[in-house]
């Protein structure tokens, strides 16, 4: 019996611990663009599924942005269907613009993704983001100035998603690729400047020839090492909200308010995270929330000297009175208070 070349054996073995401990039969839908990743990954599925009494499956994105998606979309499906992953589906998407081009793509996939999932019932999402893939994430974070949510990067469980190919190098899906016959699409978006991540990959090779290789598995487990600290933080948070909320007449809590004088006892890391929590549950835009804007509500708890409301993405005000911070809808024509 032939060895299994050791590339097919390390994603085999990431995808069927990704998958271990789904109940009996679910479905697993891998996010495929045809390119290497994704490819290497919807063929491990298509191999481990059914062996672990699961069914498998696949969604492509045709995000419109390039001359022949269509088509490219329509092969990637019916590769799938040729190995036997069912569901296979193409789902066109419009990009618009808010956030710029990457984040618009993300926004349309992540959403067709999850239309997706509730309508065949998945029971998980895999994505093929790479060892590679999480390092770069760390170095965008760190060029953006991110705090320790930034650091630690992609996360292998985020709802129903799952990306079991964290701990596999971007060489080893090209290489699985290779052994098992597929023929991937090179995507010209990742060579274009104009992304940030494309851009960035020269300066990744730069930084690998002149730190040593091993500069990806250092970036990637420190984003573990972060996420897992992150993690625990924002779980001391979450209780710390509930201790703080505010209690109504009929004793009943009120979700809107909090009660200042309790976050400001609060250590600083923790009542960051808590309000942070408490704003996002309030109804802004986390997508537009950045370290402004915390800063800007930390004021009125760390820094209370009497100053009017401050201003949140979504249209959430913020104001302090009685004792208690208060996330109201804002007044039409409010303003960024990242900019104050």
């Amino acid at each position: 019996m032939a060895k299994l070349p050791p590339a097919v054996a390390r994603l085999r073995v990431a995808v069927r611990d990704a998958i271990a401990g789904l109940p009996d039969r679910s479905l697993v839908l891998a996010a495929c663009s045809g390119g290497p990743d994704s490819l290497a990954l919807a063929d491990t599925l298509a191999f481990c599924a059914p062996r672990m009494g699961l069914r498998a499956g696949l969604v492509t994105i045709d995000h419109g942005l390039q001359a022949g998606s269509r088509e490219h979309a329509a092969a990637v499906v019916a590769w799938a269907r040729k190995v036997g992953l069912d569901p296979a589906e193409a789902v066109a998407v419009d990009v618009g613009e808010a956030g710029g081009p990457e984040a618009a793509a993300r926004a349309a996939r992540y959403a067709a993704l999850d239309e997706a999932a509730q309508r065949h019932d998945a029971g998980a999402i895999l994505l093929g983001h790479t060892r590679d893939d999480q390092a770069e994430t760390v170095l965008l974070a760190l060029a953006r100035g991110g705090g320790p949510r930034g650091i630690a990067g992609m996360r292998a469980v985020r709802g129903v998603y799952r990306r079991p190919l964290l701990g596999v190098s971007r060489a080893d899906t090209h290489a699985a690729c290779a052994e098992r016959g597929l023929e991937p699409w090179t995507d010209p978006h990742n060579a274009d400047p104009r992304f940030l991540r494309s851009a960035l990959r020269p300066a990744m090779e730069v930084l690998a020839a002149t730190l040593g290789e091993d500069v990806v598995a250092n970036l990637a487990q420190t984003a573990a090492l972060v996420g897992a600290d992150t993690d625990y933080l924002d779980g001391v948070a979450q209780e710390a909200l509930e201790a703080c909320r505010v209690e109504g007449a009929a004793g009943e809590v009120e979700t809107g308010s909090l009660d200042a004088k309790r976050v400001a006892a609060l250590a600083g890391p923790v009542r960051q995270r808590v309000l942070r929590a408490w704003v996002l549950e309030a109804g802004v835009d986390g997508s537009a929330l950045n370290h402004r804007h915390l800063e800007a509500v930390d004021a009125l708890v760390a820094a209370w000297r009497g100053q009017g409301p401050t201003f949140l993405p979504g249209g959430i005000e913020v104001r302090r009175g009685d004792g208690r911070l208060t996330a109201v809808p804002g007044a039409p024509g409010w303003s960024d208070p990242g900019q104050h």
